[in-house]
């Protein structure tokens, strides 16, 4: 087992890192869809998966900097995101917002 010693522990700072990386990942493969999504509702699932993504990116940085103010953030942008999705896809449907 080259590279990795025995005891060897994994700050949280660490760990956090490697989650940033996917979720970096995860947001240019969104932008992508959302570009060239041959139809409106794989933007609009990308649209909502890049919601999602950064739901991810504001609570691991709740979780590093101990501060539960980017939680409240995530928590709002989670229900915004929802709402929009939501919206959009009636749109798309064709039906009013009454409906």
């Amino acid at each position: 087992m080259s590279g990795w010693r025995a005891g060897a522990e994994v700050t949280m700072e660490t760990l956090a890192l490697v989650f940033y990386i996917g979720l970096f990942i995860c947001c240019f493969l969104c932008l992508y869809r959302i570009g060239r999504g041959p139809s409106a509702p794989d933007r609009t699932v990308a649209i909502d998966i890049l919601g999602t993504v950064i739901v991810g990116f504001c609570a691991i940085l709740g979780l590093v900097t101990g501060k539960d103010f980017y939680l409240n953030i995530a928590l709002a942008w989670a229900l915004l995101s929802f709402i929009g999705t939501i919206a959009l896809a009636k749109f798309l449907e064709g039906r009013s917002f009454d409906d």
